[in-house]
């Protein structure tokens, strides 16, 4: 059930999710392969060419995988998802060693809800915010999945920035932030979001909901241009003290090339 990063190169990118082996696009693997076999017995390919689908050998309808001593539920998604994001386990361990029982954290543009998971397993009181109602139920039932379903996490169906506006006015602060926005995206009620106009305000409403003694804030990003100093940077004009730690995105093995999928940069209070 576990999940596995097999190989990557041609612009492709080799998994192993579980019992299915999956192959999909991945632009910055510009390099050759390093397995040959592996490859050919992929139970999945996702092509972006002519019309976005999957080619697939057998059946394969909703399954389960386990990453960071968690399980997730997947599906192959048209859009070439799964949901799950297996690059943020990373930050995921990184985070699960900064929360004290009854911190409060705030996880953005959610997802699938690993952070908030992880969030709730070490104890801290979680709110998860994503604008698809179908995403934050998939969350939802992830956390049954977990045994995590009875923490307390407030889940929640809202447009990020309406949603931060709104707790910046009730006086709700959080402990730690963690936030993985879109390249693109759009709110349940047709809101825009676009990362290059809407990222720096993101940030200072984000700051301006920290508790006066926060913990942390992680910034990731997927979108092209992103690197991890122009996130640091980010962070940097809004931070006095503390530290700022930043890198890549990456999955690994001992027999292949990493694979970069994207930037982090997260401060801690320390």
């Amino acid at each position: 059930m576990n999940y596995e990063y097999l190989d990557s190169g041609d612009e492709q990118r080799l998994e192993k999710f579980g019992e299915y082996t999956l192959v999909r696009p991945c632009a910055n693997a510009l390099w050759q392969p390093t397995l040959s076999s592996e490859w050919k017995q992929a139970d999945a390919r996702f092509s972006r060419h002519d019309k976005m689908r999957w080619q697939k050998n057998q059946s394969i309808n909703n399954w389960k995988v386990q990453l960071a001593d968690l399980t997730f539920k997947l599906e192959l998604t048209d859009f070439g998802h799964l949901g799950l994001f297996p690059e943020h386990s990373l930050l995921w361990h990184w985070m699960e060693k900064q929360i004290t029982p009854k911190m409060r954290i705030l996880n953005l543009f959610a997802y699938s809800g690993g952070a908030t998971l992880i969030s709730a397993r070490a104890g801290a009181e979680v709110c998860h915010v994503d604008a698809s109602q179908g995403m934050v139920q998939w969350a939802r039932d992830n956390a049954t999945l977990n045994k995590l379903s009875d923490r307390p996490i407030r889940w929640i169906v809202d447009d990020v920035l309406k949603f931060l506006i709104r707790e910046k006015k009730r006086g709700s602060y959080y402990d730690g932030i963690i936030l993985d926005p879109p390249s693109f995206g759009r709110g349940r009620q047709g809101e825009i979001f676009k990362i290059e106009r809407d990222l720096k305000k993101l940030l200072n409403l984000c700051f301006e909901i920290l508790t006066p003694d926060p913990r942390f804030l992680i910034l990731s990003s997927h979108t092209p241009g992103h690197t991890p100093q122009v996130l640091h940077n980010l962070l940097a004009q809004r931070i006095t003290k503390g530290k700022i730690e930043q890198g890549e995105l990456l999955l690994s093995n001992e027999q292949t090339l990493p694979l970069p999928l994207g930037s982090y940069a997260r401060w801690i209070n320390a």
